[in-house]
């Protein structure tokens, strides 16, 4: 399952969650990030239980990605304990995605 955040969800979901978060920053005009949606779905789906999977529309949520200078979208956020440890510009193949999945939480 992928959470929806918003400005005003996003310390509750992402900072302060007791899992890691990975946080697809999008737009729905953005063609790659319509790509990824479905790659984000799958892996949550199989990394769920280890990792909290959420989306923000950066078009309609500024404030809550400002201090992490997302400049170019889908951007994907790795949170470990509230802090940034991964960030993935650009669309991927869905293995490659995976891989960084694994990365961050070390399997």
């Amino acid at each position: 399952m992928v959470v929806q955040v918003t400005d005003a969800t996003f310390e509750a979901e992402v900072l302060k969650a007791d899992k890691p978060v990975l946080v697809d920053c999008y737009a729905d005009w953005c063609g790659p990030c319509k790509m990824m949606a479905p790659v984000l779905e799958k892996m949550s789906d199989v990394f769920g239980d280890k990792m909290k999977f959420c989306k923000i529309n950066v078009d309609d949520n500024q404030e809550a990605i400002e201090p992490y200078r997302v400049m170019s979208i889908p951007n994907f956020l790795f949170f470990k304990n509230g802090e940034v440890v991964k960030n993935v510009i650009g669309g991927m193949a869905p293995k490659d995605f995976e891989k960084n999945i694994r990365e961050v939480l070390g399997l």
